[in-house]
C-alpha cells in the first residue's frame, strides 16, 4: 500500500480532476443549509456531499448535519478508493504522468505555455526540469496541489479522506468511478486539450487566494449559486478547453447520477462524496436527479 505523504498527495491529485472548492472550511457545526443533499426513493436513502479535497486541521468538526448523516449510512461511495491503491496502481501512474526517453513536455505544446510552466515552477520553488518530464495533465494538477500546500492546506484533511478513514473497518465502501477510470480520462486527452487544461490552470491560480472567503462562506452555507460561479469561472472560450469541461464535468455528471439511480434501487442506505462542482449547475447532479423526479431534498 502507498503511504503518506504519498499517498495523500496522490489523493488530491486524482481528486483534483473532479472540480471542487480548494479552500478551507470554517467550523460549520452550526445550523443552516450544508453542501449536503438527502435523496430518498421506495427502498433507498442516498445522502449526497460536495467534497472539498483540501482542507486545514481547523476546518473540522464539520457540520454535524454532515456527520450525522455519515453515521445514518451503511455504504460510503467516493468517486475513487485511494486507500486500495497498491504499487502496481502506482507504476502505472507514473508510466502515464510522465514522458519517457528524450521525450518531453516542449515537444508537446507552445512555448507560451511552456514558458509559463517554468515561471510557475520557480515560483513554486521547483526545479523545471522535473516538471517538463511531466504531461500537461498531472503539472497541471501538481501545480494546483503545491500551490495550495504552500498556502497550508493539506489533501491528508481533504473531505474525501476524512470519511475513507472513519469508514475504514466500520462501512461498506464502494467506487462509483475508479483510479483506473481517472487516469483513463486524463490520458485519453488530446496534447492541445491536456494544454488548455494547463494553460487555464496556471492562469487561475492566484485567483484562489482571492476567492478563498467567498468560497467558503458559500460551501458552508449550501450557497450553490457563488459555488458554481466561483469554481467555473474564466474557463474562457476556448474551444479545446470545452472539450475538456464537457469530458471533466458533463459526461462524467451524468454517468455519476446513473450509478446513483442504481443505488437508489436497492435497499441500502448510502453515503457519496463527489466533487462539489459536480451538483451544482443545470448539468450537476443534483438537477439531473431532480429531471428523473427523485425526491431531492438540501440539508
Amino acid at each position: 500500500m502507498i503511504k503518506r505523504p504519498f499517498h495523500a498527495l496522490l489523493l488530491c491529485i486524482l481528486l483534483l480532476l473532479a472540480p471542487a472548492s480548494h479552500v478551507q472550511g470554517k467550523d460549520s457545526a452550526a445550523c443552516g443549509k450544508s453542501f449536503l443533499w438527502k435523496v430518498k426513493s421506495p427502498t433507498a436513502t442516498a445522502y449526497i456531499l460536495g467534497s472539498i479535497h483540501v482542507m486545514k486541521p481547523e476546518s473540522y468538526p464539520l457540520n454535524t448535519k454532515i456527520e450525522t448523516a455519515f453515521e445514518k449510512s451503511g455504504v460510503l461511495a467516493v468517486e475513487a478508493d485511494i486507500n486500495n491503491i497498491t504499487q502496481k496502481d502506482m507504476a502505472e501512474l507514473i508510466a502515464k504522468a510522465f514522458y519517457s526517453g528524450d521525450d518531453s513536455l516542449d515537444r508537446h505544446i507552445s512555448k507560451a505555455t511552456c514558458d509559463l510552466v517554468i515561471k510557475e515552477s520557480l515560483d513554486l520553488g521547483i526545479d523545471p526540469g522535473i516538471l517538463l518530464k511531466q504531461r500537461p495533465w498531472f503539472i497541471a494538477s501538481s501545480i494546483e496541489i503545491f500551490s495550495l500546500m504552500r498556502m497550508g492546506f493539506d489533501p491528508a484533511y481533504g473531505i474525501d479522506e476524512h470519511f475513507l478513514m472513519e469508514a475504514a473497518g466500520k462501512k461498506k465502501i464502494v467506487e462509483i468511478e475508479s483510479v483506473d477510470f481517472q487516469l483513463s480520462l486524463m490520458t485519453g486527452f488530446s496534447d492541445s486539450e491536456q494544454e488548455a487544461l494547463l494553460y487555464y490552470t496556471i492562469k487561475n491560480i492566484n485567483k484562489i487566494q482571492k476567492t478563498a472567503d467567498a468560497l467558503v462562506d458559500a460551501w458552508n452555507t449550501g450557497d450553490t449559486k457563488t459555488i458554481e460561479a466561483l469554481i467555473f469561472q474564466d474557463s474562457g472560450n476556448d474551444p479545446e478547453m470545452a472539450l475538456v469541461n464537457d469530458k471533466l464535468i458533463t459526461e462524467r455528471n451524468r454517468a455519476m447520477a446513473l450509478k446513483i439511480e442504481d443505488m437508489l434501487k436497492t435497499r441500502e442506505s448510502y453515503f457519496i462524496v463527489i466533487g462539489a462542482g459536480h451538483l451544482v449547475g443545470d448539468r450537476g447532479v443534483i438537477e439531473l436527479l431532480r429531471e428523473k423526479r427523485y425526491a431531492v431534498v438540501q440539508m
